[in-house]
């Protein structure tokens, strides 16, 4: 087992280096760079979009050079959108030999020197290596500090998603299994099917406007994590606060892995109980729940249980966004889809690296889960 650890550890860095290569490829033929983000805002416009006229992240100067329009229609000195680029990485400052002094635009013998693409893919991969993500280009914040600000919401979303996803669903699934084709089979898995027919984002609309006050009941806030008086509240007051804001959208967020795992189980258990094995246990006259807890359990929880992992990072990650969206809380979700929007690079590039490392690690935690639940796999051999 521990050679096929390493060889999956090994496989970390060509998968990592080609998903951050392709996304940092595709985002250089994406209008719309952090400059002209920062150039759009300062003439009032809320969209960059408006003012984007060339493709790549460091044609600012190009478009400056190329249109005379260009600067004057914001009335900004090209000074400003050079130092832009220097602190936005997209150049760097480069004095004569024998310049003693700080390097800057103003001295004569100091001029900006652009960064190519490759350069600066190598250089943000070496920061990346030592875990260095930068400073967030419109937050004054560093990458690290800003996920771990957004942490806690996505961390309820997703912790407690998966939980009751798994709570409701192993058993309705095994009770489904159990009783097949019987009418409490037929009428769950109408249930079931709506629930996994109907979208995240649209269960919780609804959800809003019936249960927080759009229309009918006002049971539920309909923002925030906790209540603004949280901080004075006493411990007791805390927990059922937070727990009171967490319904709606842990509801909304658990709704489709509910009937996914739901249908999951069910499958995995029938699987079983058609089984060989199944027949003789219950001919040695062994009670209904021995056979099914007892023998049946263990192999047909095999792909449920050792799929947690993955489960829960994807609903961590994958999901909440939307959730986190409508329900107004400020999580990993909205901050990826705010990074993305404004191309905040450090933000986008630095969590999509530190994320797709965690969800490689939990690739090689839930084979490991296999081989915890069932003994019998091995790896290796399969190798």
């Amino acid at each position: 087992m521990g050679a096929y650890i390493l060889r999956r550890l090994a496989l970390i860095i060509p998968t990592l280096f080609g998903i951050m290569l392709i996304n940092f490829g595709l985002t250089q033929f994406v209008p719309g760079g952090p400059i002209e983000q920062v150039l759009a805002q300062l003439d009032g416009n809320k969209d960059a979009f408006q003012s984007v006229s060339g493709g790549n992240d460091a044609g600012i100067e190009d478009q400056g050079a190329g249109n005379a329009d260009y600067i004057g229609a914001r009335g900004l000195p090209p000074e400003f959108i050079d130092q832009l680029e220097v602190q936005f990485g997209f150049a760097r400052i480069t004095c004569a030999e024998g310049f003693t002094g700080t390097p800057n635009l103003k001295s004569p013998e100091c001029a900006k020197e652009k960064i190519g693409a490759a350069e600066r893919f190598w250089i943000m991969m070496g920061n990346y290596l030592r875990f260095d993500f930068g400073q967030s280009y419109f937050h004054s914040k560093g990458v690290i500090e800003l996920v771990v600000e957004k942490m806690p919401v996505s961390i309820s979303l997703g912790l407690w998603s998966t939980l009751i996803a798994y709570l409701i669903s192993i058993p309705l699934g095994i009770r489904k299994a159990v009783r097949d084709g019987s009418a409490f089979d037929t009428w769950t898995s109408g249930v079931i099917i709506v629930g996994y027919a109907i979208p995240g984002f649209l269960f919780a609309v609804l959800l809003m406007v019936v249960f927080a006050g759009g229309t009918y009941f006002q049971w539920f806030p309909l923002r925030g994590l906790v209540s603004d008086n949280w901080e004075s509240l006493s411990l007791w007051g805390k927990i059922t606060d937070y727990l009171w804001h967490m319904v709606l959208p842990i509801t909304a967020s658990t709704i489709s892995s509910f009937a996914t795992m739901t249908l999951l189980t069910k499958n995995s258990f029938l699987d079983e109980i058609r089984k060989q094995y199944v027949m003789t246990a219950r001919a040695k006259g062994l009670s209904e729940a021995r056979v099914l807890y007892g023998h049946v359990f263990r192999n047909a929880m095999l792909i449920v249980i050792a799929g947690f992992p993955a489960l829960f990072v994807a609903v961590f990650f994958g999901g909440s966004m939307i959730i986190e969206t409508i329900f107004s809380l400020d999580g990993l979700g909205r901050l990826g889809f705010e990074a993305a929007v404004k191309r905040n690079y450090p933000v986008l590039f630095g969590t999509l690296y530190a994320f797709s490392l965690l969800g490689l690690l939990v690739g090689i935690l839930s084979d490991l889960m296999y081989v915890f639940v069932d003994p019998r796999i091995d790896f290796e051999k399969r190798g």
